[in-house]
């Protein structure tokens, strides 16, 4: 008997389910948003250098003063944007005009620039001039945000375990309503900037806790048609973000669009009820009762109020009770063999996986096409992806799928290298397909360090390598600088860190069709297709050590479901 047979006992998966996932998966439209926010809030304007503040005492119209004043960029097919004719260049007027214009002198902006509003009325890139020598400081605001995500994970990962899922999910929606508005009042850079990293802290505290909690309160059965289910509120919000920034096209009034509705999340949060497991294993047993009660009588099951008492809820939680006196480090993850290559490889294909993915996801502008429309594609792409990466999983097995997405993806980055810049719809296709492909990456590798990492060290593991994808999405705005230094450069960078995961993806063991390790040492004799030494000792044999580990099949089942399933919803 477990915690899932006294989920059934209440009700199973019925009102106060339906509305616990409904509710807690709402906000997943708007934390889209978040990590995609600066595509649009810092698009960067079609620009050139102000005219000289006396320009209007010149008898000529705005594009015979734009050929007087500013030069054509190297390409000789646009204004160039950071630099303008230190003289007038009156002979360029002339219909039989023949001066070398490359020996013409030029000029930073010194005047400032001037910003086209066609595309956007006002972005943090033409409010604080983030072009030519400080367009890095653009990309800089993304890694920022990152680095937020990433801090939010280590911290509210830990005060989640010692506070409740409840109160820190809570907290976090508080978080990012007050530091998210208050980004659209910043008055510099650096104000914008610490609000945006506060703002990731709260995102990381949203996704851990609200999967944690949702799951946590769902019977194994409807687990995986639940996880999945969800998963698609983030796909659909990134629709949401595009057809959001085209109707406002003001960076300030965005930025308030996405982060008020975590007021509303914030209000109707109270009604949550704190997850039964986390009371019992922290000795709130009698909390833990009044939920359950609470749940019962949502459900429409008044008669089980009386039969559940603190002994019967005790006698179905001993088995986690039991396994919450043990406590692993990162360090075990690395101290054997067998755990060492696994770790190794996961962390290359996490972090090379996120780092493609927003690679991808955090420069639409540079594929020419209408930024909205290029928006809309990326989110919908998801939609197909994650279905391919289901059929996959299930037929080609872990291995293979992973493999294969991350070298399909590494081909399509590079294909799009040698496409012409002209030809926009190939281009577009292309990045579609490898964007499709990281986010189906994505899904397998949830699933996949599930099923690898045991029992004993799941949660650990998960954390460690998970904390890996942050850094990679904290290092890929900041490889988009190198565009400058050559344009091609970015993508070779993307497209090799997905074929050297992909190299390491080879080198993890199959886990289709095999149960959940329990123990450091079940991942051992797997490795090794050797049993594990305590096993060897009693003369048991490895298939034989895998039947006993299937007739505990009811608690490692609903652990295998509850960590792949429910971070597969992330």
């Amino acid at each position: 008997m477990g915690f899932a047979d006294l989920l059934e006992e209440v009700g199973g998966f019925g009102r106060y389910q339906w509305l616990h996932v409904t509710l807690i998966s709402l906000p997943g439209l708007m934390l889209a948003s978040q990590n995609l926010l600066n595509n649009f809030v810092s698009g960067t304007p079609v620009h050139h250098c102000s005219l000289p503040a006396n320009f209007s005492l010149y008898n000529l119209s705005h594009h015979q003063l734009l050929n007087v004043f500013i030069p054509l960029d190297s390409s000789g097919n646009r204004l160039d944007r950071c630099r303008r004719y230190a003289e007038p260049q009156w002979q360029l007027l002339a219909a039989n005009n023949s001066a070398n214009i490359s020996q013409l002198q030029t000029e930073e902006c010194v005047d400032g620039w001037t910003f086209d509003h066609s595309e956007f009325q006002a972005t943090t890139v033409s409010e604080w001039n983030l072009v030519c020598s400080l367009h890095p400081l653009k990309q800089m605001i993304q890694t920022i945000y990152m680095g937020g995500v990433l801090a939010g994970a280590i911290i509210y990962g830990g005060l989640s375990d010692r506070f409740g899922r409840r109160s820190v999910l809570i907290w976090s929606y508080l978080q990012l309503g007050i530091f998210g508005c208050s980004s659209a009042l910043s008055p510099s850079y650096s104000a914008y900037c610490i609000f945006r990293f506060l703002s990731g802290m709260a995102v990381s505290g949203i996704i851990l806790n609200g999967v944690s909690l949702k799951v946590e309160w769902i019977p194994t059965k409807a687990r995986t048609l639940v996880g999945t289910l969800t998963s698609f509120f983030v796909t659909f919000g990134q629709m949401i973000l595009a057809g959001l920034a085209y109707w406002l096209r003001d960076w300030r009034k965005l930025q308030v669009f996405v982060c008020a509705p975590h007021f509303l999340f914030f209000a109707y949060s109270w009604w949550y009820s704190e997850s039964a497991r986390w009371l019992v294993l922290n000795r709130r047993s009698e909390d833990a009762l009044k939920n359950l009660h609470r749940v019962a009588r949502i459900n429409g099951k008044p008669e089980m109020i009386d039969k559940l008492t603190l002994e019967v809820l005790k006698s179905h939680m001993s088995k986690e009770i039991e396994s919450s006196r043990s406590s692993f480090t990162a360090y075990d993850l690395l101290k054997s063999r067998g755990m060492r290559r696994i770790s190794i490889c996961l962390i290359a294909v996490w972090f090379s996986t996120s780092f493609a993915y927003y690679g991808l996801a955090m420069d639409l502008q540079r594929f020419g096409v209408s930024i909205y429309l290029i928006q809309i594609i990326f989110g919908a792409v998801d939609l197909p992806a994650k279905l391919l990466a289901l059929g996959m999983l299930s037929y080609l097995g872990r291995r293979i799928s992973q493999a294969t997405c991350l070298f399909l993806s590494a081909i399509i980055i590079f294909a799009n290298i040698l496409v012409p810049t002209d030809m926009q719809a190939v281009r577009t296709t292309l990045a579609c397909l490898g964007k499709g492909f990281t986010s189906a990456s994505f899904t397998t590798v949830y699933l996949y360090t599930g099923e690898l990492y045991p029992t004993a060290i799941r949660q650990t593991g998960m954390g460690f390598v998970s904390t890996m994808a942050r850094v990679g999405s904290m290092a890929a705005p900041a490889v988009l600088i190198l565009d400058e230094v050559f344009p091609a450069l970015p993508s070779i960078v993307y497209g090799g860190a997905a074929v050297l995961a992909g190299c390491f993806a080879c080198f993890l063991p199959e886990t289709l069709n095999i149960p959940l390790p329990d123990t450091i040492e079940d991942v051992e004799g797997k490795w090794s297709g050797r049993s594990p030494v305590s096993q060897d000792k009693e003369g048991i044999s490895f298939h034989e050590e895998v039947v006993g580990v299937l007739e505990r099949g009811v608690a490692l089942k609903e652990l295998k479901e509850t960590e792949a399933t429910g971070l597969n919803a992330l």
